[in-house]
């Protein structure tokens, strides 16, 4: 499979391209041209096409002929980089590609997320210290998934939860709604929020789902592995261990 990973240079996005390759796939890099170098480890097996995320022109190039596409949706700066990156990946893709954006719990398909005091709080403070800072636009991040939400294309928004590196711990588990209980721990493994992002391009099971993630040795997710998944489908139960 030839896959396109958008914002490959970050933590994300390197353990994408690791999980990627691990799995035979052909892949294609898009990063800023400054951050070109964070890739060194990969020359020579993977192609890197320098540009801004939201650079159709990089965009265009780096789609053409994949069968699926990781984005890693970053909310930097005031002009609109989440939703202008979105949207190029939307229109630019190929017709019937597989589409996976990656996103945060804050982010909410249908209302029905169910968000703690703490993490309404950060939300609001974080975004409204990062406009005042011109650093952040969580509101642009709102924007961009409401676009996805809103596409034809064979998508899915990974949420996820607060993240911490070390050792891998599996394919992480998955809900529907933040406010599940087997979500309550609230912590994924960054390189097992890659290793989902990359397990779902191929599992059909998450084509128009926004499936918010913990990690999959968390307390909550093994407090509630044998319990069926309350607003999930197969794919989630399955994921976790139900």
């Amino acid at each position: 499979m030839k896959i396109c990973i958008v914002g490959a240079s970050g933590k994300l996005g390197r353990y994408m391209i690791q999980h990627a390759l691990d799995r035979g796939h052909e892949v294609v890099a898009v990063c800023r041209p400054q951050s070109v170098g964070k890739l060194a480890a990969f020359d020579g097996r993977i192609t890197v096409v320098p540009g801004r995320t939201d650079d159709r022109d990089a965009i265009g190039r780096a789609v053409a002929g994949c069968d699926g596409v990781l984005t890693v949706l970053a909310p930097w700066g005031m002009q609109r980089y989440a939703s202008g990156t979105a949207q190029a990946v939307l229109d630019l893709a190929a017709p019937g590609a597989r589409l996976v954006f990656s996103c945060g719990w804050h982010i909410t398909r249908d209302g029905r997320d169910v968000y703690s005091r703490k993490l309404r709080w950060f939300v609001k403070i974080f975004g409204w210290v990062g406009r005042v800072l011109r650093v952040v636009d969580l509101d642009d991040q709102v924007a961009a998934c409401d676009r996805i939400f809103a596409s034809d294309a064979r998508w899915t928004v990974v949420r996820g939860s607060d993240l911490e590196e070390g050792p891998g711990e599996g394919l992480p588990v998955w809900r529907r709604h933040v406010g599940d209980p087997a979500l309550a721990s609230n912590l994924t493994r960054r390189v097992d929020f890659a290793l989902f992002m990359v397990a779902a391009l191929t599992d059909d099971t998450l084509v128009h789902e926004a499936p918010a993630i913990v990690g999959r040795d968390s307390a909550s997710a093994r407090r509630h592995a044998a319990a069926p998944a309350l607003t999930t489908g197969a794919g989630a139960a399955q994921n976790a261990g139900a």
